[in-house]
């Protein structure tokens, strides 16, 4: 945190009345004096009116009704020292005492998720009951390539996934993050030789990364994106397309209570969590992902299907399909690079993806779509690149199985999952442990 800013005040010899006399004018609530009150209640020493100081960049003036925020050059509330001054005394002004206000800096707290494909990082400070994220990083790595015949960790993928995440650790040290929560999921669950990966990325890089159960990556996964949900919609399916599985989530909206800070929302409910031992990458190995023909898709997605079935069996979700209550969230590469290939991005654009809708439809016909190209014609996409052609079928056979057996109509895509929900415990003080 920089040094403390300097006030200066400049009041007038008339008296207004008692010592302890309040300022009739706002200002930043975060900024607290030594020897007062915050701005927003400043009070007086002497009964004597402090009317006018200025903040690098940010001019605040108070004069009878008249009182404001006058923005100045580039200053703001600038991680450099700041000085509050005026450049001259007011009229009628003449007498001056200072202050020091301590700057408070807002933590910044980090979230990785290590899955079978990417790693992916957020950093991020609280902001307006969410947060603001500051830095952020995403590689594929395919950490769990050649793992289907394998049982472990290959050489090559440790080392790309290595290089990775010593930049997640570069990043975490500028940021200087207050806490962190570093997680892997299917790859590391399955490897036979992660304990050593991970005790190597502990001792050399210095990060300490927990292989989170699926039940705990099924309700981050909800957490992070829960603001994407229809309020007056009672259920939901949410579902997140891996690269070494898939997680399906059945939820129950969380309900309206009035608390001491208004109406909030509870959480959602989860009645029921899947995770199927297949995803992209994993599909991409046993069934190929350069030539697919149709007979190959349709083996995916039959394969997909008959997984689904218990799990719809155990639920009856179709039942709430037909009534109507039911939406459906997708959290995953697959769903996000669908939606900017149906949106005909010259470039992936988060903000264009995230919380946009795509019908069945819609889903359908990018999916025959690419079908239709080869890898270099699907590499060519810029939403798709050459890192993903080869596992977007696969991603596309597991979405189509999921319409299919929950033909809700149409799909919310999240750009958004693990990571978000990391950062909302973390701000929330959220110390729940795995599920």
């Amino acid at each position: 945190m920089s040094g403390p800013a300097r006030l200066r005040f400049y009041h007038t010899r008339r008296r207004l009345g008692s010592a302890g006399s309040r300022a009739r004018f706002a200002a930043p609530p975060l900024l607290r004096l030594r020897r007062a009150q915050n701005f927003a209640g400043l009070r007086f020493a002497a009964g004597l009116r402090y009317d006018h100081f200025e903040l690098l960049g940010l001019r605040v003036v108070a004069s009878g009704r008249q009182q404001g925020f006058e923005e100045l050059g580039n200053g703001g509330f600038a991680p450099a020292p700041a000085l509050l001054r005026a450049d001259r005394s007011p009229d009628g002004f003449d007498a001056t005492e200072e202050f020091a206000v301590p700057r408070p800096a807002l933590p910044s707290f980090a979230a990785l998720d290590l899955g079978t494909n990417n790693c992916r990082l957020l950093i991020a400070r609280p902001a307006h009951g969410g947060f603001r994220v500051i830095d952020a990083f995403s590689r594929i790595v395919r950490l769990g390539e050649g793992m289907t015949t394998t049982g472990a960790l290959s050489e090559a993928a440790v080392e790309r996934t290595m290089e990775a995440l010593r930049i997640c650790a570069g990043k975490i040290g500028h940021r200087r993050v207050a806490a962190g929560r570093y997680v892997a999921t299917e790859a590391c669950r399955r490897a036979d030789n992660c304990p050593e990966f991970l005790a190597r990325v502990r001792d050399e890089i210095g990060i300490d990364i927990e292989i989170i159960s699926t039940a705990e990556e099924a309700r981050l996964v909800v957490t992070g994106c829960a603001p994407l949900l229809h309020p007056r919609i009672p259920y939901a399916v949410v579902f997140d397309i891996g690269g070494g599985s898939t997680e399906i989530v059945w939820l129950r909206q969380g309900y309206n209570r009035r608390g001491p800070h208004g109406v909030q929302r509870s959480r959602p409910e989860i009645l029921g969590s899947i995770s199927l031992p297949f995803g992209v990458v994993t599909f991409t190995e046993r069934f190929g992902g350069i030539e697919v023909t149709p007979a190959i898709y349709r083996a995916m997605v039959a394969e997909a299907e008959a997984a689904l079935a218990p799990f719809e069996q155990a639920h009856r979700i179709q039942r709430q399909v037909r009534a109507r209550q039911v939406q459906m969230l997708g959290s995953s590469g697959t769903v996000t690079t669908l939606a900017g290939v149906h949106l005909a991005l010259p470039r992936y654009i988060r903000a264009l993806v995230d919380g946009s809708l795509l019908t069945f439809d819609q889903i359908e016909l990018v999916s025959r779509h690419l079908a239709g190209l080869d890898i270099e014609g699907r590499a060519a996409n810029p939403c798709v690149g050459r890192e993903r052609a080869d596992l977007v079928l696969s991603g596309c056979a597991i979405l189509d199985a999921i319409c299919a057996t929950w033909p809700v109509g149409r799909l919310r895509v999240a750009d958004r999952g693990i990571r978000e929900g990391i950062l909302f415990d973390l701000m929330h003080g959220d110390t729940q442990a795995e599920v």
